[in-house]
């Protein structure tokens, strides 16, 4: 039987997750999850009340008497079971984000594989979290110590990789003692909510991890709680700054990875074929501005060619280069930031504004766009434009490039194009930027080694994932042990230090 038409048949809710079940929000305040490609309402997202908030919290630090005890080995096991659960599901999870967030299907599949590797460094946990000993300080006396969890943490994390950043920090924070408490991103947060599905499936208990939705309050909320120790933060710089400086000040162990402008040099000898734009440059990571060093100024008409070949289309379309970015307002913005940068005087090479996209009319589309002439003091060069839109700027040497990139504020990442081993290492050494690539354009390190944006790009001084991660989620406790035997029992007080 057909319902009424006057009926409108509400999407499904997202849940929040509070002592291991999930749990309807009774907020009276909802947003809608949209497919960016097609403006379809997928689900609707609470902004949780500050008392599911406290519970969220009260469910961690309950669970953490229990879990800080668990075996390492146990631990473990637990993210072994879950690294299959995701190889397992791959597919679904690839199509929810690319419904939810837009990025095409094998970009997704690579969001989630990115996460999938914290996930696997994860279970090798024992081999992490290890301390030191000193036999024989002094006499009779060894010093060790043991690196102990810190209790409730909480992560927040960005619309632009919804499944990589959630698997960045739930799984090195619970795999080294703690219990967590998630807020995702409000756009996105269905492939998020599946995860943590998978992360229940695979042995996580009841209270361990806890997901909140929401906005500023609920932001607000993580960095005042008292019970949280431990914060880290995936989004823009001013968001990021805001949580640093708010959550450091209640005393919190904070890292914060921010904004970006990243830039690579190209020199004449480099492969023409290396340039790309992935994830629509929603991509903290993305190289935005490329700098042509002499002769390769004269490759723009290739480069420009080379745009014009990629397909702008649903993420789900074979084929497609690039999606849609995340919503109308991120669209308007996009486009708006190309406005300007033809009003600063820059070169307006290739314009993507109003990318004609059949069968995806209402899709949040900005097409391939690149600019040349661009120079700091334009909008387009000082903000993070998150679009697909590439900066070419030009530089008469190595050296001029290097003091180019190095006046910026920000230092996410950076790439050299070159097949000169001399010109790579002079830029490796004094390049000012977290993460170089060479010949690599988005140099994200594998999750052996940590996330090490500088500068402006960051704040707290250890990474997500990797060694770093493991001090940032424990705390060194340091023991001094002597023991006596009979024999000394009687040698009588001793209120002197000895440096004998």
């Amino acid at each position: 039987m057909n319902a009424p038409t006057s009926t409108a048949v509400l999407a499904p809710t997202v849940k929040l997750l509070i002592g291991g079940k999930f749990v309807e929000s009774k907020t009276t305040q909802w947003r809608d999850v949209v497919n960016p490609a097609t403006q379809e309402v997928l689900a609707r997202v609470p902004f949780a009340t500050p008392e599911e908030i406290n519970a969220a919290v009260a469910s961690g630090k309950e669970a953490f008497k229990t879990w800080k005890k668990t075996p390492i080995g146990t631990r473990a096991r637990i993210f072994l079971k879950l690294q299959q659960l995701i190889r397992e599901n791959m597919g679904e999870l690839a199509a929810l984000l690319t419904a939810e967030q837009g990025k095409t299907l094998p970009d997704a599949e690579g969001d989630v594989f990115r996460g999938l590797e914290v996930v696997e460094h994860a279970a090798g946990i024992g081999n992490l979290q290890l301390g030191e000993l000193a036999n024989n300080v002094a006499n009779g006396v060894d010093t060790y110590t043991v690196m102990q969890p810190l209790g409730v943490c909480a992560g927040i994390t960005p619309f632009n990789f919804p499944a990589m950043i959630p698997l960045w920090m739930f799984p090195m924070a619970i795999a080294t003692g703690n219990t967590f408490v998630l807020k995702p991103s409000e756009q996105d947060p269905m492939v998020t909510m599946r995860l943590c599905e998978l992360a229940l499936e695979a042995g996580i208990p009841p209270g361990v991890l806890n997901v909140v939705h929401g906005g500023e309050d609920a932001v607000n909320a993580i960095c005042d709680h008292p019970d949280i120790k431990a914060i880290s933060f995936v989004g823009s710089t001013k968001v990021g700054t805001h949580v640093y400086n708010r959550a450091s000040l209640n005393g919190k162990r904070v890292q914060c990875m921010m904004g970006a402008k990243n830039h690579a040099i190209v020199v004449p000898d480099a492969n023409k074929d290396q340039t790309a734009f992935g994830a629509a440059g929603q991509r903290c990571m993305a190289l935005s501005v490329v700098i042509l060093v002499g002769e390769s100024q004269k490759w723009i008409p290739d480069l420009v060619a080379k745009a014009q070949t990629l397909k702008v289309s649903g993420g789900t379309e074979k084929g497609t280069d690039v999606g849609p970015v995340i919503s109308c307002a991120a669209r308007d913005r996009v486009v708006s930031l190309i406005e300007r940068g033809i009003a600063d005087g820059a070169t307006l090479e290739l314009d993507g504004r109003n990318p004609s996209v059949p069968g995806y009319e209402k899709g949040n589309f900005v097409g391939p766009t690149i600019f040349s002439g661009v120079k700091p003091g334009m909008s387009i060069y000082d903000q993070e434009i998150f679009g697909p839109v590439l900066c070419l700027a030009a530089a008469d040497t190595l050296d001029d490039a290097i003091e180019f990139i190095n006046a910026n504020p920000n230092g996410n990442g950076t790439a050299i194009f070159t097949q000169s081993g001399a010109a790579a290492r002079k830029f490796q050494e004094e390049i000012d930027v977290g993460q170089v690539g060479i010949n690599v354009p988005i140099p994200v390190p594998v999750p052996i080694f940590s996330f090490t944006g500088s500068r402006a790009s960051k704040l707290g001084d250890l990474g997500p994932y990797g060694k770093q991660v493991v001090m940032f989620y424990t705390q060194t406790k340091t023991v001094t042990a002597r023991w006596f035997d009979d024999s000394t029992s009687s040698q009588g007080v001793n209120t002197t230090i000895s440096l004998k």
